[in-house]
């Protein structure tokens, strides 16, 4: 296996060329990562239209990997085979199996040129836990930093569903608008994304969960938001165990309690293997019905090929096919 060296943000990694699978429809042969530069696109509404998927670092990370077998690059052929536009990969982490904030940089790299040469866009993702706010925001400020031969994320994106760490909620609240506040003066002109609780579980679910959310003071600091509308979740006896109920009420309870009938939004529902066809259809058609510009099934470890599959079809040419652009 060939090595080159490459700089990525503020370390070196090594980079290797692996001989890979054939991509999905590229014929037979095989894939050797060239490093091309890359000119870097602007991080805009672009990267949440459209089918998106998801992974954790616990799907990749090499210190803790939790999934069997664990997602590598080349997993990136499969999802754009199946119609993905948006990768959302969990790059950082405050863990002390990643005590750099990186999970680990030459995957990162790896995940991040791939995808880019398979036509996708990469969200990097990261949970803060409000302990620490110069910590939180150094490790978002690594996502957007992060470069390798001209290749950077292409949204940044904030996982907000912490709760265990600062409990005080008063204390909680005031920290999440203090750090988005310097991330989002940090990013200028630059989209961020807030990926965040479903308003039905902390309005109506469980009301003790996360009560008065600050969303009127983080409505000026996010430019997309991602609420987390596991269905799975949910009993059968509540009526939220919907695809469409769930996730139709969080997205319109979401948009009044940011006092924005218009905000963007890419809905994230769950979870891959306990989603059933049926279920996709009616999350396909909450999209549409919500004007969301994009959706997406946590995560794309846990989705067996034939639900990949299904949802590549509905956004293709069902439902989902004709959702609006975001802007």
């Amino acid at each position: 296996m060939a090595v080159a060296l490459v700089a990525v943000a503020a370390g070196a990694v090594r980079w290797v060329n692996r001989d890979t699978a054939p991509a999905a429809g590229a014929g037979v042969g095989t894939i050797v990562a060239r490093l091309v530069p890359r000119e870097s696109l602007p991080r805009d509404l672009t990267p949440y239209a459209g089918l998106g998927t998801w992974v954790d670092g616990f799907d990749f990370g090499p210190a803790d990997t939790k999934t069997t077998p664990p997602v590598t690059p080349s997993a990136i052929d499969d999802m754009a085979a199946n119609g993905v536009k948006t990768l959302y990969l969990q790059a950082v982490r405050d863990d002390s199996r990643s005590p750099e904030g990186v999970v680990d940089r030459a995957l990162v790299a790896e995940f991040l040129i791939r995808a880019h040469r398979r036509g996708l866009r990469v969200v990097g993702w990261y949970l803060p836990k409000f302990t620490d706010l110069d910590l939180d925001f150094a490790r978002l400020q690594q996502i957007a930093d992060f470069d390798v031969l001209g290749h950077r994320f292409d949204g940044v994106a904030v996982d907000i569903e912490d709760v265990q760490d600062v409990t005080d909620v008063a204390d909680r609240n005031q920290r999440l608008i203090d750090l988005s506040t310097r991330l989002r003066a940090a990013s200028g002109g630059d989209a961020l994304g807030a990926i965040v609780l479903p308003p039905v579980l902390t309005e109506v679910v469980n009301k003790r969960y996360w009560p008065n959310f600050p969303y009127p003071e983080l409505h000026p600091l996010y430019d997309v938001w991602l609420p987390m509308s596991y269905w799975t979740f949910r009993s059968e006896s509540s009526g939220y165990h919907d695809g469409y109920t769930y996730n139709d009420e969080s997205t319109r309870r979401l948009r009044s309690n940011l006092g924005d009938g218009g905000a963007v939004v890419h809905a994230i529902g769950g979870i891959g293997d306990l989603v059933t066809t049926e279920e996709l259809d009616r999350f396909a058609q909450s999209l549409v019905d919500d004007r969301a510009v994009g959706g997406s099934i946590y995560d794309w470890s846990s989705m067996t090929p034939a639900i990949r599959a299904a949802l590549a079809e509905r956004f293709a040419t069902g439902a989902a096919a004709h959702l609006p652009a975001p802007g």
